[in-house]
């Protein structure tokens, strides 16, 4: 149980450097910051329909800032898959080898870290197949904004599904010391570990994303309803 402690250290360590480095990155631009030069045919497409009502420069800026923030949002995800698989991994070897050799409730403790990490495995497994489609996908303004709330969303929800695992750990563990149940116990300790782990680090990628979305929120309020000749359109100030 040590070594699982240490190692859940080294997880979390990982992932709050991960953070910390994002926060830092340089890649999200605010608007009225740069001009940009040129743009790509398949960003033109995408965003057509707000070409004709937006100045140049306010297009680009909004274009570059979407697109840099679903870049990043993939990045961050492919990440925190890649983290959760190996947290899987290890503690799937980890517990196959020592259930062989605890002793106690430390047996079913290893048992459930291997059972339970196999379904974390195929979720980050999952998860990583699925960004490989997003890849080369490309989003308009509000896809991008619909995409990152829905992250948002599943995030919290996902953390709210952690505390029940921590809660039922604990009920497990009070019910196994209170019925001599070692069985219990063992498997209380394991949900108890396990929940805590997924909830810092949902909560940390929750947190990281948040930025993201207020960048985007804070575009989206930024855009003006102003008539002109050809009708009414949307204008974004600089």
């Amino acid at each position: 149980m040590k070594q699982l402690t240490i190692l859940s250290t080294v997880f979390l360590s990982l992932l709050m450097g991960n953070y910390a480095k994002a926060a830092k990155s340089p890649t999200l631009m605010m608007a009225g910051q740069y001009r940009i030069a040129n743009i790509g045919e398949n960003a033109q497409a995408k965003h057509f329909i707000m070409q004709d009502t937006l100045p140049l420069t306010a297009l680009d800026s909004l274009i570059v800032i979407s697109d840099s923030i679903a870049a990043d949002r993939y990045n961050k995800n492919k990440s925190n898959m890649t983290i959760l698989a190996a947290w899987a991994g290890v503690n799937i070897i980890q517990g196959s080898i020592s259930a062989t050799n605890a002793t106690g409730s430390g047996e079913y403790f290893f048992k459930m870290n291997a059972y339970w990490n196999i379904v974390n495995l195929g979720i980050a497994s999952w998860g990583l197949i699925q960004l490989r489609k997003e890849l080369t996908q490309k989003y308009t303004y509000s896809q991008n904004q619909l995409a990152q709330q829905k992250l948002e969303k599943i995030l919290l929800l996902n953390s709210g599904l952690d505390l029940a695992y921590i809660a039922t750990g604990f009920l497990l563990k009070e019910n196994g010391n209170r019925l001599n149940n070692l069985k219990t116990t063992g498997f209380g300790n394991s949900l108890l570990l396990q929940g805590a782990f997924l909830l810092v680090f949902d909560l940390v990628q929750y947190g990281n994303h948040r930025r993201n979305g207020k960048i985007l929120e804070g575009q989206l309020s930024k855009l003006q309803i102003h008539a002109s000749g050809n009708g009414i359109g949307l204008r974004l100030p600089l």
